[in-house]
C-alpha cells in the first residue's frame, strides 16, 4: 500500500480582506487499502480528496505520497495517484471510448497503433470493449462511468481515488461501479455519500466543517455519522 501522509493541512479560499478556511488544519496518515470519506455536503470531503493527487495544493502543511510532496513533486505524484470524477464529463475528453483510453497511455513509448490495441485490450477487460468506436457522448450514464474508470485505471496508478463515483447513477449501476471499485488491487479512497458502499472499507474519516470528526473502522465510522452528524 502506498503511505499518504498528510501534516497540518489546511486549505484556504482567498477573499477581500481575509482568507475563508474550508480544511483543516488535517494531520493523518492514511495506509489502509480501502478508505472511505463520508461527512455532509460542504464537508470539504472532495477538497480533502483533491489533495491526495494535487488537483488541489495545500494552503499550508504537507501532503506526501510515498514519500512525494503533492506540491515539488505534481507529475510523480500524478502518475502513482489516478482520480475518478463523479461526472465522468468532466474527465472523458476524446471522440470514442479507445480514443480515451489511449490518451491515458500516452506516457508509455508506444505507437499509435500499440496504443490502439492497449487500449482495447483495457476496453476488454470492463467488458466495454463493442464500444470501442462509439461516440462518449452516446455511451449511458453507467457505461460513460465505468469508461471514466477504465481510462483511469489504464495509467497504471497505485493509488485510485474515486470522488463520489456513484452520484449520478442509478441503483444497478451503482452496485455495479461499487463492485467493480472493491475488486482492485489499487488502494481505494473513496467520497461517498452511500454509507453502504463506505461501510465495506476498512477505514473511514468522517469530515464536518472542514475538519476530522471520527477516524475508525468504516461500520463504526458510519454509526457516528448518523448518530451525531447526518
Amino acid at each position: 500500500m502506498a503511505r499518504i501522509e498528510l501534516d497540518g493541512v489546511t486549505v484556504a479560499l482567498p477573499e477581500p480582506h481575509r482568507a475563508k478556511a474550508i480544511l483543516g488544519p488535517v494531520t493523518a496518515s492514511l495506509t489502509e487499502q480501502r478508505i472511505a470519506l463520508i461527512g455532509p455536503n460542504g464537508s470539504g470531503k472532495s477538497t480533502f480528496a483533491r489533495l491526495l493527487n494535487g488537483l488541489t495544493q495545500p494552503s499550508s502543511g504537507s501532503v506526501l505520497i510515498d514519500g512525494l510532496n503533492t506540491r515539488k513533486h505534481s507529475a510523480a505524484v500524478r502518475r502513482r495517484v489516478g482520480f475518478l470524477f463523479s461526472d465522468p464529463a468532466a474527465q472523458l475528453v476524446m471522440p470514442t471510448a479507445a480514443e480515451d483510453v489511449a490518451l491515458s497511455l500516452r506516457r508509455r513509448k508506444l505507437s499509435k497503433n500499440e496504443r490502439r490495441m492497449e487500449a482495447h485490450a483495457w476496453l476488454a477487460r470492463f467488458g466495454l470493449d463493442h464500444l470501442a468506436d462509439v461516440s462518449v457522448h452516446s455511451l449511458s450514464g453507467g457505461q460513460r462511468q465505468l469508461l471514466a474508470l477504465t481510462a483511469a485505471l489504464a495509467a497504471e496508478p497505485n493509488v485510485l481515488i474515486a470522488d463520489e463515483p456513484t452520484t449520478l447513477l442509478d441503483l444497478r449501476n451503482t452496485r455495479r461501479i461499487g463492485d467493480y471499485l472493491f475488486s482492485l488491487p489499487q488502494q481505494l479512497v473513496i467520497v461517498t455519500h452511500d454509507l453502504e458502499l463506505a461501510s465495506r472499507c476498512d477505514r473511514a474519516l468522517v469530515i464536518d466543517s472542514g475538519t476530522i470528526v471520527f477516524d475508525g473502522p468504516a461500520r463504526a465510522a458510519t454509526d457516528y455519522y448518523q448518530a451525531v452528524v447526518a
